[in-house]
């Protein structure tokens, strides 16, 4: 059985939304992306592996739609994924998590100076090299989003701004790509942004609340 075989089951259109087919892999995409938002928000170490599954899910939709750097950032999610899990478990020191912290100056910088470089040069790429329509857009949400893991990965705090400013770029791109489903989901992606940004909010006063009645 030929890859073809296995993935072609996935791509049959399942139910139509406003006259559009949508596919086994955007309804599979649209589950598993928001039960991964929801783990990340509540700080659930299984937000990592449904995470990796919602990106396979996402190449496969996104390189159908001609939407190329999405579909290529979902392989550097895979790995971010992979850092952001040994990360969590790991980078708060022996026998602790990893603890919610405000995103430092520096930090802002070269991930500002990344986001910019990153837009540009992608812009230019896929202008150049693809049949992409929206090769700006495309370019930004792909920029904004790596900001964004980088910063989950890191349990920084404004990964969620990060998320927010993207979402609100794909709800309509995704729309102009007849990709309603997959609209709807980040739709919903931003309301869970919101609400993970009061979760964390809540969990770093907290642990400055801590901090400071162990140092008193």
């Amino acid at each position: 059985m030929s890859l073809a075989d296995i993935l072609d089951p996935l791509q049959r259109p399942l139910l139509t939304v406003l006259d559009t087919p949508v596919s086994w892999t955007e309804v599979l995409g649209f589950g598993s992306g928001a039960l991964c938002v929801w783990l990340v928000a509540r700080q659930h170490l299984a937000n990592w592996p449904i995470g990796i599954a919602n990106n396979v899910f996402f190449i496969l939709l996104f390189t159908q739609a001609g939407l190329y750097a999405d579909a290529g950032l979902q392989v550097v999610f895979i790995t971010l994924a992979a850092y952001g899990w040994w990360t969590w478990t790991h980078g708060g020191g022996p026998g602790s998590s990893l603890p919610v912290r405000r995103t430092t100056r520096t930090e802002w910088g070269w991930l500002l100076a990344a986001g910019v470089v990153g837009t540009f040069a992608l812009t230019v790429l896929l202008g150049r090299a693809t049949d992409s329509t929206v090769p700006f857009w495309d370019a930004l949400t792909t920029a904004l989003s790596l900001m964004a893991t980088y910063g989950q990965c890191r349990k920084r705090l404004e990964s969620w701004w990060l998320w927010i400013a993207a979402d609100v770029v794909y709800i309509p791109l995704y729309a102009y790509k007849d990709l309603y489903l997959t609209s709807l989901l980040y739709a919903g992606f931003l309301a869970l942004c919101l609400a993970g940004l009061r979760n964390w909010s809540r969990d770093l006063a907290g642990s400055r609340r801590t901090a400071e009645a162990t140092a008193v």
